[in-house]
């Protein structure tokens, strides 16, 4: 009887482990989708993610089973606003005010739920949601309407001339249909004048298409983007 018992518990704690390699595998999976991308977070983050995930809500779920009315979703829901501080630290507001690393820390809070869905026992759930999210990542980085988004560039210059030079260059900004959202002008002679602008790009617009235009300008002494 006690051997039995012995064994049945053995068997348990072997499905939960189980369940937490499963979930490592699953994170694993997703973060070499994102290093092959140079993500900031790749296979070691998200494979840590959702092992940490998995294993929470395995404790939460089985590991306080002696207290009575005890409410395992309690420490579990920890795990999703917990999960928001580790991908605000991958969000990156550059000088320009463009904003990278979103789509990385909403994959992690995502992976999160694969670990969580596996601690839980949710097999199917998770690995489908895990391959419908490696899936989604592919998509939306191969079809042109999805992945194609306006992006800011800093771009700094130097014009020899007067300042009748910088209307040239936002009349050609303009003819390519980009935004001048900040520029900056600083007359450092009788000759040259030194320009910083935030331009925003559309979506499908080729910014180095556009800087080698500048460079070909002869009023244009040097650029930099």
């Amino acid at each position: 009887m006690a051997r039995a018992l012995i064994e049945e518990i053995v068997s348990w704690q072997w499905e939960l482990l189980f369940r937490i390699m499963l979930a490592c595998i699953l994170g694993l999976v997703i973060g070499l989708e994102r290093r092959n991308r140079n993500k900031l977070a790749g296979v070691r983050t998200h494979a840590i993610v959702a092992f940490g995930a998995a294993l929470i809500v395995v404790v939460s779920k089985y590991g306080f089973t002696d207290v009575p009315n005890y409410d395992a979703s309690r420490i579990a829901s920890q795990i999703v606003s917990g999960i928001g501080f580790l991908g605000a630290g991958i969000i990156i507001v550059r000088n320009n005010s463009s904003v990278s690393g979103l789509t990385t820390a909403a994959g992690l809070w995502a992976t999160a739920g694969v670990g969580m869905s596996i601690g839980a026992g949710q097999y199917f759930l998770s690995i489908s949601s895990a391959l419908l999210m490696i899936c989604l990542q592919i998509i939306m980085h191969k079809v042109g309407f999805l992945s194609n988004e306006p992006y800011v560039c800093k771009v700094k210059m130097t014009l020899k001339g007067s300042m009748d030079q910088v209307g040239l260059v936002k009349e050609l900004a303009r003819k390519e249909k980009i935004d001048i959202t900040m520029i900056k002008l600083n007359k450092l002679g009788d000759e040259t004048v030194k320009m910083e602008m935030d331009l925003l790009f559309p979506a499908k617009s080729n910014k180095m298409k556009f800087i080698e235009e500048l460079a070909d300008k002869d009023y244009i002494v040097s650029i930099s983007a």
